[in-house]
């Protein structure tokens, strides 16, 4: 029996040599039925020119501009949903996959009620130590919780309320009912806020630890709490509060976050970081604002 299609969508933007990296991890890979897409981001530094040329069976979509995150994928999604993809694989291009990545997340996503599914995620510059195997979701202010799963051994398949946006095996169907990522997330939270819409669509969402890979943290925004890292994260916290957060729940979310954005700037102000900080309250004013 023919195995589902799966297309391999990843995101490029001025990141050759990772791109270059993760394609050759994914041309290894053992799974017989699948497409990979690279969605270049208006790149600078001769990214799609050295894909041609290193894997001219790699299909590239050229986009003019930076486009970001949600509305980059989104490209990606929608050629990947015309080719007649039964699965689409969102990859960061910051990654290694093992070759065997995907047979066990195909037959994880089988059941017709799982919507996503994910592998585990290590730390590149710490092969062993996990980084991320999903996690859940506090009722009252719709935060995160669990560390994203950070150094969880897994028993087996794990049902989660987060996947993380690096790495996500999506089903057809779920992006026929939910729809393709929110574009007013330039940049982070745009997975929480499409986990969060899969499961008020009534799927679940699974981690599988047989499936693995190997991420190089924020190498796009330029590193863990840089400027532009603070500044995106703040803003899109903003926003998906705003679009989630209604009627009773504000008397939870508003002292949390309140007390988030104060711990955040005093432990960047401590750091000596004070063009993060800057750049993080300017996220926060323009979440409200726009």
């Amino acid at each position: 029996m023919k195995q589902p299609q799966v297309v391999v969508v990843t995101l490029n933007w001025n990141r050759r040599d990772d791109t270059l990296a993760c394609l050759e991890s994914l041309s290894h890979l053992t799974y017989p039925n699948v497409r990979v897409l690279v969605v270049d981001n208006g790149s600078t530094d001769g990214s799609p020119q050295a894909i041609a040329a290193r894997f001219p069976q790699v299909e590239q979509i050229v986009n003019r501009t930076n486009l970001g995150f949600a509305k980059g994928f989104n490209v990606g999604l929608r050629r990947a949903l015309d080719a007649g993809a039964d699965l689409v694989f969102i990859l960061n291009n910051d990654t290694i996959v093992a070759p065997d990545l995907l047979e066990p997340l195909c037959a994880a996503a089988a059941p017709p009620d799982v919507g996503i599914v994910a592998p585990v995620i290590f730390d590149a510059s710490a092969p062993d130590r996990i980084s991320s195997s999903g996690g859940g979701r506090s009722r009252l202010t719709l935060e995160m919780t669990g560390n994203h799963g950070r150094g969880e051994v897994l028993a087996g398949i794990t049902e989660r309320e987060f996947l993380s946006g690096c790495a996500m095996l999506i089903r057809r169907s779920v992006l026929a009912r939910v729809g393709l990522f929110d574009e007013r997330f330039f940049m982070y939270y745009e997975d929480s806020d499409y986990c969060l819409r899969t499961r008020q669509a009534g799927f679940r969402m699974l981690v599988v630890p047989q499936a693995r890979i190997w991420h190089k943290v924020a190498t796009s925004s330029g590193g863990s709490d840089s400027p532009t890292e603070r500044y995106w994260m703040g803003r899109s916290s903003v926003l998906f509060f705003r679009k989630h957060v209604r009627g009773w729940r504000w008397c939870f979310v508003v002292p949390w976050r309140l007390g988030s954005a104060l711990k955040t700037t005093f432990r960047l102000g401590m750091a000596g970081q004070s063009r993060a900080v800057r750049a993080y309250l300017r996220g926060l004013w323009d979440g409200l604002v726009h």
